[in-house]
């Protein structure tokens, strides 16, 4: 899976947004870090466990945890049609 080209991404001090320039989709996503850094993962191809694996390797919180918000937020991202599978 991978974010869709017509989809940028922009950060404000510590907050991204992701815009659609296609204008399919109406609005604006503003993102935590977290969501960020797994937007930032999908502007290449990569699956939800490569994310997932990055993210334990990189964070002292727990698979669990992880697996839990990476989920999350590819779900929100899917039904605004922000990624290509």
């Amino acid at each position: 899976m991978k974010l869709k080209s017509n989809f940028m991404t922009h950060m404000d001090d510590d907050t991204q947004i992701l815009i659609d320039v296609s204008a399919k989709f109406s609005g604006l996503v503003r993102c935590n870090k977290t969501a960020a850094e797994i937007i930032d993962m999908l502007k290449e191809d990569t699956t939800e466990a490569e994310i997932i694996s990055k993210m334990v390797s990189k964070y002292d919180i727990s698979e669990d945890v992880i697996s839990d918000d990476v989920r999350k937020i590819v779900s929100s991202l899917r039904k605004i049609g922000a990624i290509d599978e």
